[in-house]
C-alpha cells in the first residue's frame, strides 16, 4: 500500500507476521520514535454523558469533536549545507482529556520529536510539551499551554460489550482532520505479541471495525455516551499469505490508558515489574491442545535463566493462573495484574504443573534494567 503524504510515509509495523500497522502518520526515521483529572469533562460532554446514552452519533460527534487534535512530529532534518532545520516528519492523533491541556496520544505518534505542535479541529495550532512517553503500552501525554476548546472523559473499558456501537475520530493520511467512521466492537481481550522490533506490548485491545487509517493512531474510540472507551493504534491489512482484509482494527482499552497516563503525568515514565517469563495465553483450545487442567491463565513458555521467575522455580510448561490478589481472567489479563506491583514487591503466583495447584514466591525485577542488560 503506497500513499502520498504531505508530512511523511507511512509507518509501518509487521506483528506476529500480519500486516498490522501502527496507525500513527509515519516518520522518516524506521522508529518514529489525577485520577480526578483524567475523568474532569467538558460541560458539554459531562451534561451528555450524565444523561446516558445519547440519541445519535451526530450528538455524540457535537460533544467530542472539540477534544480531538492532531498531533504533528517535528524533528531536526539534515540539510545540503551540512545545517539542519525543524521539519514536521510525521502526524497522529489526540485528544484532551482536562482543563489543563494534557493530551493522550500514541508513543509511536510522539518517537523522535525534537517539537510538537498541536492542531485544534477549527485549525487553530498550538505548541505542546512532551510530558512523557511508554513504549511498552504505545501512549504518550503531550501538553499545550492555556485555554482548550473542549475535554472527553475516559470511560470503564472493563464495561464494553461485544456488539455495541462505537464510532472513531481522528485525521486519517494527516489531512482529513477529525474524521468519523462508525463501527461496532467486534471483540475484547485481544492480544499481539510484539515482532522483535520494539519493546510495546498489545495486550487485551479492543477490537472494532469503525475504520481507521494511517494518521489515526493516538485518536479516541468513543461509545453512545461521548465517553472514551479506547485508543486507536493499529489494524491488520493483509494476512499470513499478503491477502488484503478488512474491518480488523485495535484500540488500548481505556482503564490501561488511565493507569499509565497517570503516571505520566505525575513522574513523566512508566515504571514496570518484571516477571521474567515469555507466554502466550490459555484458553479452551489450548488446554485441550496440551492436556492442562484449567482454560484460565496463561501458559509459561520460555524463562530465562536469569531472573524473578527462574529464581522462584517457574518452569515452561507452568499455567499461572494468579498473580498476588489477582485471578487471570478475561477481565485481568497477566499484564494488567502485574501493574499492580512495583519492583522489589514480593508476590504470591499460584502456578498450576501436572495438574496440581502450587503457590511460589517471585520477587519482582525492574523492567527497564532487565531489558538494557
Amino acid at each position: 500500500m503506497t500513499v502520498s503524504l504531505t508530512i511523511g510515509m507511512l509507518l509501518m509495523l509487521v506483528l506476529a507476521g500480519t500486516g498490522a500497522i501502527n496507525f500513527g502518520g509515519a516518520l522518516a526515521q524506521d522508529s518514529p520514535s489525577t485520577v480526578a483529572r483524567l475523568q474532569e469533562a467538558s460541560p458539554t460532554a459531562e451534561s451528555a454523558t450524565g444523561a446516558g446514552q445519547m440519541s445519535s452519533a451526530v450528538d455524540v460527534v457535537k460533544a467530542v469533536s472539540p477534544a480531538v487534535v492532531t498531533v504533528v512530529n517535528e524533528q531536526r532534518v539534515g540539510m545540503q549545507n551540512g545545517g539542519s532545520s525543524l521539519q514536521p516528519v510525521g502526524s497522529g492523533t489526540g485528544f484532551i482529556i482536562d482543563q489543563n491541556g494534557h493530551i493522550i496520544t500514541n508513543w509511536h505518534v510522539v518517537d523522535g520529536g525534537s517539537k510538537f505542535q498541536v492542531v485544534f479541529a477549527d485549525g487553530t495550532t498550538k505548541a505542546a510539551t512532551l510530558v512523557g512517553s511508554d513504549e511498552i503500552s504505545d501512549l504518550a501525554v503531550v501538553k499545550v499551554d492555556g485555554n482548550v476548546p473542549g475535554v472527553v472523559p475516559l470511560g470503564d473499558s472493563d464495561a464494553v460489550q461485544v456488539g455495541e456501537s462505537v464510532l472513531a475520530i481522528g485525521s486519517p493520511l494527516g489531512n482529513f482532520q477529525n474524521t468519523v467512521t462508525e463501527g461496532i466492537v467486534s471483540a475484547t481481550n485481544r492480544d499481539f505479541p510484539g515482532d522483535g522490533s520494539t519493546q510495546s506490548q498489545y495486550n487485551n485491545l479492543i477490537q472494532h471495525d469503525a475504520a481507521i487509517n494511517p494518521g489515526n493512531s493516538g485518536g479516541p474510540l468513543i461509545d453512545f455516551s461521548g465517553q472514551v472507551i479506547g485508543v486507536n493504534t493499529l489494524g491488520i491489512s493483509v494476512d499470513n499469505q499478503g491477502q488484503p482484509v478488512q474491518g480488523l482494527f485495535f484500540a488500548i482499552p481505556s482503564n490501561s490508558v488511565k493507569k499509565v497516563t497517570e503516571a505520566l503525568i505525575k513522574d513523566g515514565k512508566v515504571t514496570y515489574p518484571y516477571f521474567g517469563i515469555s507466554y502466550q495465553s490459555n484458553s479452551a483450545a489450548a488446554a485441550a491442545q496440551l492436556n492442562l487442567s484449567t482454560d484460565q491463565g496463561v501458559i509459561v513458555m520460555d524463562v530465562p535463566s536469569s531472573g524473578p521467575a527462574a529464581d522462584a522455580g517457574i518452569q515452561p510448561g507452568d499455567v499461572i493462573t494468579k498473580v498476588g490478589d489477582y485471578e487471570l481472567t478475561a477481565q485481568t489479563t497477566f499484564s494488567e495484574a502485574l501493574f499492580n506491583y512495583k519492583p522489589g514487591d514480593t508476590i504470591d503466583v499460584t502456578v498450576v504443573r501436572d495438574g496440581k495447584d502450587m503457590t511460589v514466591k517471585v520477587t519482582l525485577g525492574d523492567r527497564s534494567k532487565a531489558l538494557s542488560q
